[in-house]
């Protein structure tokens, strides 16, 4: 479903992703990981068709990410770590857009829509009756994540998607791309929350400075470097350790 080669971008004289190189089946919970600055972000919006690589290639469903972007776009899903909406639209208004924009018949469309609120516990008065600017943060991931759903694409990519969610909505999400790894769709989540990776993803991918650092399955990867969980193997990998040093140093500044 997704085949990555040697996929680079680069900012002037900063190389922000490079040589990337990896394959995504059907149906596998994939969590992409990185520190701040890792190339992570980066990646997500150039398999999405958003950035144009600098070097590289990669194909989504089959589909060429250089020559038929079009395609590419029509068969995935993408919620970005900003969460972007059109304030001044209703919930409603919003997700009526993005289907039309997918070309879903309206009928179809609402009874999508009726759906995913349901899931969420959003009520039909709160998306119609508030613009978007209204919204808390949880409420607006919701509807985000609703659009990026709506035209039923094979492959989806999350960029920290519980930002913001409360607890009983962040379980439903769990459940909900379980589910639709099930159901054959290829999940691809980047999250700094560790512990929910190692739980529910089949395999992690993390990346540091643009490069691949491990691919494989969680339980495994940890196993073989005996860190114990996945949070404590990033750590080792990512420079994390140092920075637990420095915060136990900059504590005792206050016991002096």
């Amino acid at each position: 479903m997704i085949s990555v080669s040697r996929l680079s971008k680069r900012y002037g004289p900063q190389l922000a992703v490079e040589a990337l190189s990896f394959d995504i089946p059907a149906g596998q919970i994939v969590g992409f990981l990185g520190p701040n600055g890792a190339g992570k972000s980066t990646t997500l919006k150039m398999l999405t068709g958003m950035l144009e690589p600098t070097s590289g290639s990669a194909t989504i469903c089959g589909f060429d990410l250089a020559s038929q972007t079009i395609d590419v776009k029509k068969h995935v899903g993408f919620v970005p770590e900003s969460g972007a909406v059109f304030e001044s639209l209703t919930g409603l208004e919003y997700l009526t857009m993005v289907a039309a924009l997918y070309a879903i018949p309206e009928k179809a469309a609402v009874e999508r829509i009726r759906q995913f609120i349901a899931f969420f516990d959003l009520s039909f008065d709160t998306l119609t009756g508030k613009l978007l600017g209204a919204y808390s943060k949880g409420m607006r991931r919701k509807v985000v994540i609703t659009s990026a759903l709506l035209h039923n694409p094979p492959v989806v990519f999350f960029d920290e998607p519980l930002d913001g969610l409360d607890a009983n909505a962040a379980v439903g999400f769990k459940a909900l791309i379980q589910t639709l790894a099930r159901e054959g769709k290829t999940i691809v989540y980047s999250s700094h929350i560790l512990d929910v990776v190692e739980r529910v993803c089949d395999r992690v991918i993390i990346i540091d400075k643009g490069k691949l650092l491990l691919d494989g399955k969680p339980d495994e990867l940890v196993a073989t470097h005996h860190a114990g969980t996945l949070e404590k193997l990033f750590t080792q990998l990512t420079g994390g350790a140092e920075i637990e040093r420095r915060a136990e140093d900059f504590a005792k500044t206050f016991r002096t």
